[in-house]
């Protein structure tokens, strides 16, 4: 599926991840050629060795009163704090847009798990007397986006996309799509996710966590998506241009020259490659880039379900006016995605 947009762009983002606070840390981090990563506590899975991406500098209470942060699950938290923050970026006040016309699509691996590990808990030690009413809603994947809409005033599109290492790929595309169709002016785009103990057991347990494999990681990464006319109306900063979304469902033993296609028009003129998800493991995918700077945020934070947001937040804020940059995410099963974006405003 190709996807081309002529008027949408990107006024501001959000990081929150293991670097720390903004995407500005990721940056530093990836030209220094270091990592965020962690050991995992030896008595987590038994054996030492292994490392993930926690965001260990972030600390809810910095950012909202403990009697609101104590009602929403970790990955709401980060939602809802970076939202915050890519509005501000943005330089856009929510009350001063209809809020029918401001929405938020966010691509999700696991939001829910370590609430609903909660409130199961309960329920298999103590019945039905041992369930925690007050953190129920928090256990559904559309939590995140449904509390960012929430405390910040958003009435227009929610939706929560959960597909494997392209989820946070799949939220932008559908916001696009909301903004092309008319159904919104503004929309946040992005992926949250968080990583807790019992996570990472059940990786190791499905064999996904080895030693030589990337690090999971957790945090938020969050764009802020634009009507042209609109950004231009309000005399908005613009970061980049959305050119192009194009995906693929998967690619078939015997037809990998589509991995190929997907990359060759959007490749042209590129100056920066960011890689997300499984994509550095597909050959057939980064063969185009061959010779092309790459940026791959996973290494030094941590890889996620939805560490979508982060790697393009990190490629935008990278290009300087007039240079195109692509993104490319792939899962094992599929889909796969690349995103053409160029910075500053179209001409």
């Amino acid at each position: 599926m190709n996807n081309s947009f002529d008027d949408i762009v990107i006024t501001g983002s959000a990081v929150i991840s293991a670097a720390g606070i903004g995407v500005s840390a990721v940056q530093e981090l990836i030209s220094s050629g270091g990592d965020a990563l962690t050991d995992i506590p030896a008595d987590i899975l038994g054996s030492e060795g292994y490392r993930w991406g926690k965001t260990t500098g972030f600390t809810v209470s910095t950012f909202m009163p403990p009697m609101k942060a104590r009602k929403m699950d970790r990955c709401s938290q980060f939602a809802v704090i970076a939202t915050g923050m890519a509005l501000k970026d943005a330089a856009l006040d929510p009350k001063s847009i209809a809020p029918e016309r401001l929405g938020i699509a966010l691509g999700s691996g696991f939001c829910g798990v370590s609430t609903s590990a909660e409130f199961l808990t309960g329920y298999f030690t103590a019945g039905v007397e041992g369930l925690i009413p007050m953190i129920f809603p928090n256990t559904v994947p559309n939590a995140p986006a449904s509390n960012a809409s929430i405390e910040h005033g958003f009435k227009g599109p929610n939706v929560t996309l959960v597909q494997r290492f392209c989820s946070a790929e799949s939220a932008l595309l559908h916001a696009c799509r909301y903004i092309q169709e008319g159904r919104a002016d503004v929309m946040l785009a992005g992926g949250v996710d968080d990583l807790m103990p019992l996570l990472v057991k059940g990786f190791a347990a499905f064999g996904q966590l080895t030693r030589s494999t990337p690090p999971f990681g957790e945090g938020c990464g969050i764009l802020v998506l634009e009507k042209l006319a609109h950004a231009r109306a309000r005399d908005a900063r613009i970061l980049a241009t959305v050119e192009s979304v194009r995906s693929l469902g998967m690619l078939i033993p015997g037809h990998e020259q589509e991995g190929i296609d997907l990359l060759t028009g959007p490749m042209e003129d590129c100056r920066l490659v960011s890689v997300s998800g499984c994509a550095a493991d597909v050959p057939e995918m980064l063969k185009a880039a061959d010779g092309i700077t790459r940026i791959e945020v996973g290494r030094a934070i941590g890889r996620s379900l939805a560490m979508g947001g982060t790697a393009l937040a990190t490629l935008v804020a990278s290009l300087s006016a007039g240079e195109r940059g692509v993104h490319i995410a792939a899962s094992p099963e599929g889909p796969c995605f690349s995103l053409s974006v160029t910075g500053g405003s179209p001409v």
